[in-house]
C-alpha cells in the first residue's frame, strides 16, 4: 500500500457535483492498493498515520499527532499511486489491485483507521470520478509505502 498524506486546513470530495466528504483541520489520505497488500499492511499503515507527529504544538513545532490535535481524516482511493513510468509515456497500472481485491482492503483500511482514530473517517467512493479539493496546511505532504517500512 502507498499513501500520500496531506495535512490540511480543509478538504472535501465531490462526485457529480455532490459533496460526499468534508473536513476542516486534519489529513487527506490518498490510498493506493496493490495485489500484494494484506491486513498486516493496513494495521501498520493506520498506526503510522494516526501517530505521526506532523501537527504543530503550542510552540509551533511539529510535535503532535492527529490524535493529539483532534483532527479529522478523509480517505480517497488512488490507484494511480502505483503507476509505472519506466517505459514509454503512458503509465502502466499493472501493480494496482483490481476492484475485487482492492475494495475489501479499502473498506478494511477505513474501518481500521476509524478504530485507531477513535471516530468516523470520511471517504470518497472507490472507483468513482472524484473531485478533491484541499488547502494543504504547511504545506505538509508525506508519502508512505508499506513495502518500505524500514
Amino acid at each position: 500500500m502507498k499513501v500520500v498524506i496531506q495535512r490540511v486546513s480543509e478538504a472535501n470530495v465531490s462526485i457529480n457535483d455532490v459533496q460526499v466528504a468534508s473536513i476542516q483541520k486534519g489529513l487527506l489520505v490518498l490510498l493506493g492498493i496493490e495485489n500484494a497488500d494484506t491486513a498486516e499492511d493496513i494495521t501498520w499503515l493506520c498506526n503510522k498515520i494516526v501517530n505521526m507527529r506532523i501537527f504543530p504544538d503550542v510552540a509551533g513545532v511539529m510535535n503532535q499527532s492527529i490524535l493529539d490535535s483532534d483532527g479529522d481524516i478523509i480517505v480517497v482511493s488512488q490507484f494511480t499511486l502505483h503507476a509505472s513510468t519506466k517505459k514509454g509515456n503512458r503509465p502502466s497500472y499493472i501493480k494496482a489491485a483490481k476492484s475485487d481485491v482492492a475494495i475489501p482492503l479499502y473498506q478494511d483500511f477505513i474501518k481500521q483507521l476509524a478504530k485507531d482514530l477513535g471516530k468516523k473517517v470520511q471517504s470518497g467512493t472507490f472507483g468513482a470520478d472524484m473531485q478533491v479539493g484541499l488547502i494543504n496546511d504547511g504545506p505538509v505532504t508525506i508519502i508512505l509505502d508499506t513495502k518500505h517500512k524500514i
